[in-house]
């Protein structure tokens, strides 16, 4: 039986076909547009997993949809007359949408998919999924458990924000939820907002931003916005907020609150804007831990599954499995509204239909990795590459890694594009940039001169999931990069009493480890295990870094500049590569040198995409 969900008309739009409980493909709309975050139907995500599956459209058993639009619309009209007469330009704007697109989406859905395949009749094929009940599907279903709690969190869906409930076998129950205008990852955004990031893109930039701040401001966030009960069920004070009203997220008495107007976006950072970050981050993990304790008392489980896109704030996700109330944690890779399509797929398929779950039963995640997305073959590969007037070697495997690993020892960047396309926000060793993690000035090469981001962004590492327990703190498996934990102090460099005492971004440029370019200014790092069985030739690579090196840790940060989505094809590959400081690159089993290009294939890749 073959079943797609789709996500999409909000941001990271998506397709995941299923059969059965096989997941067979899942892809964002993003890597094939070139538009980060695009919300439109996923038509080219839709023809990849089809193409994938060999199957026609019209051969799909079921389409679903991953919430429900007209519960939406309820939302938006109860909110605004709730708030009346504030919000009218807001409601205006919102309502010339949706009466024009957003209200017969049903009908928009039938006609894009009938575009696709004229000969599919979908009008009772066609089902609609609640948003949470879509991420609750896309945490549980994919685990390895067969029994877990399950938390989601996010900005909004229909109505809910929160909701936790139980899976047992294919059995999914949703208990409790919070309501809008309350929610945990609205609050976050709100910061986002104030601290001069983009909304829906730039979260991860304040959980990065956090450890060079003091929280300062966390008394400020209990007394004022946020009203937290020791199960961690909150309220949020609507008269410090503009996303009920109005086209931001905080309002003029937010500002007052924190002493001053919005920070400018591109602007200099203050040490204001990172104690912010800090003391946000400080309150969602102390909201995220009360919420995981009581479900862990309600539900007596030892097993907890989470997505939304709160699930993405790695940082908590460690506090989490540190505070040990559970056992063991599994957090959906694609945990934003993208993995909502395959959540969306699995719910029809084990909730809806009532079919059994059973591929998962006694081993690890069926999430194959995430490697979920487009591959290419050899030929296509290099058919592409002389398209591009592109001059390279093509190598076996184990001349491949030989150049590979010689290139990392001489701290150059290498582009590493193999296999199939990560589905996720994380570059997972199929579309990523490498660099020697050893290299005290990495971090800050990468993000100037590869990356053209800011400064104080940290890169994550890779490592041999058989080297975890002696570099870092953590003794489970981490293959999403979706949890942090500590360097070990025997890894770490001592700091005098004058680099202790730095604050803020002064912090940035002290090597604190032996893996100076992965150790965050608080030691932490938000760590990737790569596995043999679901990457085999990215482990092979770690391995033969480690026999030269003795370290089996690399840099791993995703294929793409600032403001660009994840690379996705082989000349993709080639323009970022020829637009950007990186030196080498490794694109199936061809390998090229940035010096060995002709200069007229250099393009300025800086402002080719809208910042982040």
């Amino acid at each position: 039986m073959f079943i797609l969900g789709i996500s999409a008309y909000y941001h990271d739009s998506a397709a995941a076909l299923i059969d059965g409980e096989h997941i067979v493909a899942a892809a964002q709309e993003e890597r094939f547009s070139r538009k980060r975050h695009d919300p439109d139907f996923p038509r080219s995500a839709i023809e990849y997993c089809l193409a994938q599956g060999k199957i026609p459209l019209s051969a799909v058993d079921y389409v679903v949809f991953y919430d429900k639009p007209l519960l939406k619309f309820e939302r938006l009209l109860e909110s605004y007359l709730a708030f009346a007469p504030r919000g009218f330009q807001s409601f205006r704007m919102a309502m010339t949408v949706w009466i024009k697109e957003k209200l017969f989406q049903k009908r928009m859905l039938l006609d894009e998919l009938k575009a696709l395949d004229s000969r599919f009749q979908g009008e009772e094929r066609l089902l609609f999924a609640e948003h949470h009940q879509s991420h609750a599907a896309s945490a549980f279903y994919p685990s390895p458990f067969q029994e877990a709690a399950i938390l989601t969190l996010d900005g909004v869906g229909e109505w809910a924000t929160l909701s936790s409930g139980i899976g047992r076998g294919n059995q999914l129950e949703l208990t409790r939820e919070i309501h809008f205008p309350h929610s945990l990852g609205l609050l976050y955004s709100a910061f986002t907002y104030y601290c001069g990031f983009k909304v829906n893109s730039g979260e991860y930039k304040v959980m990065g931003l956090a450890p060079y701040g003091e929280p300062r401001y966390v008394q400020t966030i209990y007394d004022h916005l946020i009203d937290l009960k020791a199960d961690g069920s909150f309220r949020l004070n609507m008269a410090f907020f503009d996303y009920c009203t109005g086209l931001t997220m905080t309002n003029a008495r937010f500002a007052a609150l924190f002493g001053g107007p919005p920070r400018q976006p591109e602007s200099p950072l203050t040490q204001k804007e990172m104690d912010l970050a800090a003391s946000i981050q400080v309150v969602v993990e102390e909201v995220v831990l009360r919420l995981t304790r009581a479900l862990a008392a309600e539900s007596g489980l030892s097993n907890l599954c989470l997505a939304g896109g709160v699930a993405l704030n790695c940082v908590a996700n460690g506090k989490i499995l540190r505070d040990g109330r559970f056992s063991n944690l599994w957090v959906q890779p694609a945990s934003g509204d993208a993995g909502g399509a395959l959540g969306a797929a699995l719910a029809a398929y084990h909730w809806h239909l009532g079919q059994p779950r059973v591929r998962n039963s006694g081993h690890g995640d069926s999430m194959q990795g995430a490697y979920l997305g487009p591959e290419f073959s050899q030929e296509e590969i290099e058919r592409a590459l002389q398209a591009a007037g592109a001059r390279f070697q093509t190598l076996a495997e184990p001349e491949l890694l030989q150049a590979c690993t010689q290139a990392l020892r001489q701290e150059q960047a290498l582009g590493w594009f193999q296999g199939r396309m990560e589905f996720g926000p994380r570059a997972l060793g199929a579309r990523s940039i490498l660099a020697d993690a050893r290299s005290a000035n990495m971090q800050s090469v990468l993000n100037l001169k590869v990356k053209f981001r800011e400064s104080f962004r940290p890169f994550a590492p890779s490592i041999l999931r058989e080297e975890l327990a002696n570099w870092f703190e953590m003794a489970v498996d981490t293959p999403y990069m979706l949890l942090v934990a500590d360097v070990l102090p025997s890894r770490r460099r001592p700091m005098t009493a004058q680099e202790t005492a730095l604050f803020g971004i002064d912090k940035l440029h002290v090597p604190r480890s032996e893996i100076p370019a992965v150790t965050h200014v608080d030691y932490s790092a938000r760590i990737q295990t790569v596995h043999a069985e679901t990457n085999p030739r990215y482990h092979a690579l770690l391995s033969r870094f480690k026999a030269e090196t003795g370290c089996p840790v690399l840099v791993n940060t995703s294929f793409n500049v600032r403001g660009e989505p994840i690379v996705a094809s082989p000349a993709d590959a080639f323009r970022c590569f020829m637009g950007t400081g990186i030196e080498t690159l490794a694109i199936g089993n061809c390998f090229l040198r940035k010096e060995e290009q002709s200069p007229d294939l250099l393009n300025n890749y800086t402002e080719r995409f809208d910042l982040d």
